[in-house]
């Protein structure tokens, strides 16, 4: 199969769809993105690399750094985290309160921002502190990316920190039901923080290549989690990645993913390869409407599908 050909076909039918949308304006920061940029990269688990498009511009990945920050939580203290945040898609919109009071402060997976803040906590706890909590993700990340070139945009951490009320109420929230065990302006800060890595598609591909292979980087042997446990990561990305959205993005695209509000999505083919897109200008439920429209024609294309 001539991926690079089918690549180039995508990035021609998806031209005429670029300026439906609009960037993420709520965030200061990410208000002045050009929504014009598209970038796809397939890494495939014996070391290809096919890109089309923007591949190389870096941009802010936002929420799938929760993906990063699950698999740390994971490794570090499995039963504790289960028993704080549960496994089931939330069918509400990612920053959602109502639901986070009916449910006394547990949220209901670890991809809304409330249930990766819980998880932000527990990273806290293990590691130490704020920085020790957030060099361990940093690095965790360009160990998996197999670059050190990726830092946080703390301008994009700031503005998120001025402006994400509804994040710093749900910690306090959380707080007053005991399940936040930090201090919240820590918490949420270190929560910003990690959600402002700025990364291109192709590092992104790259680094979350061991989701793909049972846990192992197959390019480097080394073991970064379970077979189980990428199988938890995996089934969360499918029905829990893309909010409120998530059961059209199985629909359509058939493979776990992770999105994000600066415009990238993750995805993962099962013992085959990554996927990363990059688009800013997002639909409705915040996720790039120009990727999602990508990766839809990618697994239409090719048959690579969990289904």
């Amino acid at each position: 199969m001539d991926l690079n050909a089918i690549l180039n076909e995508i990035n021609h039918e998806i031209r005429p769809l670029l300026g439906q949308g609009k960037v993420a304006d709520y965030i200061p920061a990410l208000a002045t993105v050009d929504p014009g940029q598209f970038g796809m990269v397939v890494t495939t688990n014996d070391g290809q690399i096919y890109a089309v498009g923007d591949a190389e511009q870096k941009f802010s990945i936002q929420s799938i750094s929760k993906v990063f920050s699950f698999t740390l939580a994971l490794k570090a203290d499995p039963d504790a985290l289960c028993r704080r945040v549960w496994r089931e898609p939330s069918g509400n919109p990612f920053n959602s309160l109502i639901q986070l009071e009916y449910e006394a402060g547990i949220p209901r997976n670890p991809f809304i921002n409330a249930g990766a803040i819980v998880v932000t906590d527990s990273l806290i706890s293990h590691f130490g502190g704020q920085d020790q909590a957030l060099s361990a993700l940093i690095t965790f990340i360009k160990e998996t990316a197999d670059t050190p070139d990726i830092e946080m945009d703390h301008k994009v951490a700031i503005s998120e920190m001025h402006h994400g009320y509804k994040n710093i109420s749900s910690a306090n929230l959380m707080k007053s039901f005991g399940n936040i065990h930090n201090e919240v302006d820590t918490v949420v800060r270190t929560y910003f923080h990690h959600c402002s890595v700025t990364m291109t598609a192709r590092e992104l591909a790259r680094s979350l290549l061991y989701l793909s292979h049972h846990g192992t980087d197959p390019l480097t042997g080394t073991q970064h989690i379970t077979p189980a446990q990428t199988k938890q990561i995996n089934s969360l990305m499918l029905t829990c990645g893309h909010y409120n959205a998530s059961g059209d993005f199985a629909y359509r695209v058939g493979l776990p993913g992770k999105s994000g509000v600066g415009g990238g999505i993750i995805a993962v083919v099962p013992g085959k390869m990554t996927l990363a897109v990059f688009s800013p200008a997002l639909n409705e439920y915040g996720n790039s409407f120009i990727g999602t429209q990508a990766l839809d024609l990618f697994t239409t294309k090719t048959g690579f599908s969990i289904f």
